[in-house]
């Protein structure tokens, strides 16, 4: 790809989030002499986890399902992580309504005993997992433009039901999980992505906080942290980069941040390419973490990993995760650790604001819902990611097989979990990896690369 130009390295790859580090992975697997760049001062970007005074906040990504992550467990056997090491939650997901939490919510329980639902939706409910079952075959998400919904959107989908499917299942889920407002981000990633996880009773995560495997990879990469990519070109074969610390020239460059980064970084020459990633809007993330000085819950016959608050009752909170219910080792023995989620429609109003006034803004009304959370809260931490999750609006699905399409032997390329439009880290994994293959078939035998900048 170099035209025979020696260059710095063979590879920049620009962000060491997941994606960046699968990517570096499998090109350094293959021989390229690959270097990572990351602004922040440590790597796994929107899956990160930050350690305090013995306890382990998951500032992004909370949970790896056992099913529909076959490139994450792929990657995962590869790199020799036990399972121990990514153990089962097995704590349920609970709809908050009428003064209670109704445990069961995107499982078979949740359709008997209606998690939420009245009987009336219920049956609704039903229709709709029918369809879902009769056109399996057409969800695919790597391919969410195929499906049968085409452009509708969440809002849209759930206009063909019971009004309680909006409001105690769909918009609670897109809204914590996904950080999605329903009547904004296209339904058929959001039913495609559900179909291939599996229910919540088979959900696990890193023993070690969320970051293990980005921290794992890494550890076998060259990484260079603390610098900034400000600019990507294409010059004559080769990806020149400039950073704050000096250009860096490579035969290929793989942008690994999200889409509106991306299209700051570099204006791709490809029209179709060009197009997606600007249309690639991201949601911003705001989550504030709760140490507690004991392990509180809610009263239920088995302990909840999650509560969903819905917009409907709830204009702030979108749910609360208990940390030390997804993994003992989240807090100290005798501690507890819980995820306060903002609305999405909220995030805009707090994402600048103070750290003091973002938790007390959660805080407050979470005290509604766990009884004696206010006595129990000894700390606070606020995190925010200007660009959250990929927000799969109508737009970037229609533009999207364009991008998918990409060929030749171009010096710039790109992933994350955008690309599927795909909010989850195995979007961002099965993203690396074929643009890993994508660079490596275009890849000339190697030139020897200078010395290291």
């Amino acid at each position: 790809m170099s035209g025979g130009r020696a260059t710095d390295v063979d590879v920049a790859v620009v962000g060491a989030g997941i994606a960046g580090l699968t990517a570096a992975h499998e090109l350094a697997r293959a021989g390229l002499a690959v270097r990572v760049f990351e602004t922040r001062d440590r790597v796994g970007g929107r899956m990160a986890s930050h350690r305090h005074a013995g306890y382990t906040m998951d500032e992004g990504a909370e949970q790896i399902p056992s099913s529909g992550y076959r490139a994450t467990w792929e990657l995962l056997r590869r790199t020799g992580l036990p399972g121990a090491d990514v153990p089962r939650i097995g704590g349920p997901l609970a709809m908050w309504r009428d003064g209670a939490a109704h445990s069961g919510v995107s499982g078979l329980r949740g359709l008997v005993r209606g998690a939420g639902l009245g009987g009336r939706a219920r049956v609704d409910l039903a229709r709709f997992l029918t369809w879902t079952a009769r056109h399996r075959r057409r969800f695919d998400p790597d391919v969410p433009e195929s499906s049968p919904l085409g452009e509708t959107t969440v809002a849209g989908l759930a206009r063909r039901y019971h009004p309680d499917l909006h409001d105690y299942l769909f918009q609670p889920v897109v809204g914590s999980f996904f950080g999605w407002q329903p009547e904004r981000s296209a339904a058929a990633p959001f039913v495609s992505l559900m179909l291939d996880v599996g229910p919540p009773s088979t959900w696990r995560t890193y023993r070690d906080g969320m970051d293990t495997l980005a921290r794992t990879l890494a550890g076998h990469l060259d990484v260079r942290t603390g610098t900034t990519v400000t600019q990507v070109t294409a010059d004559t074969g080769i990806a020149v980069l400039t950073t704050d610390r000096g250009p860096v020239t490579a035969g290929a460059a793989v942008l690994c941040v999200p889409a509106p980064v991306a299209a700051q970084l570099h204006t791709d020459e490809r029209e179709p390419v060009r197009r997606f990633v600007g249309a690639c809007t991201f949601t911003p993330a705001l989550k504030v973490s709760c140490l507690l000085d004991r392990p509180l819950g809610l009263r239920a016959p088995k302990a909840l990993y999650t509560l969903l608050t819905p917009a409907a009752a709830e204009p702030v909170l979108a749910g609360i995760i208990f940390d030390h219910v997804k993994h003992r080792g989240r807090a100290p023995a005798g501690r507890g650790l819980l995820t306060l989620m903002t609305n999405p429609s909220a995030i805009p109003g707090l994402l600048d604001a103070p750290d003091e006034a973002v938790a007390a803004a959660l805080v407050e009304p979470a005290t509604r819902y766990v009884p004696g959370l206010a006595d129990a809260v000894t700390a606070t931490f606020v995190h925010r990611f200007r660009h959250g999750l990929p927000e799969a609006t109508p737009e970037a699905l229609r533009l999207r097989a364009g991008f998918a399409a990409r060929t030749g032997a171009y010096p710039v390329d790109y992933a994350g979990d955008w690309e599927f439009l795909r909010p989850s880290s195995e979007g961002a994994v099965r993203s690396a990896a074929r643009t890993a293959s994508r660079v490596l078939a275009h890849s000339r035998t190697p030139v020897r690369a200078k010395e290291p900048v």
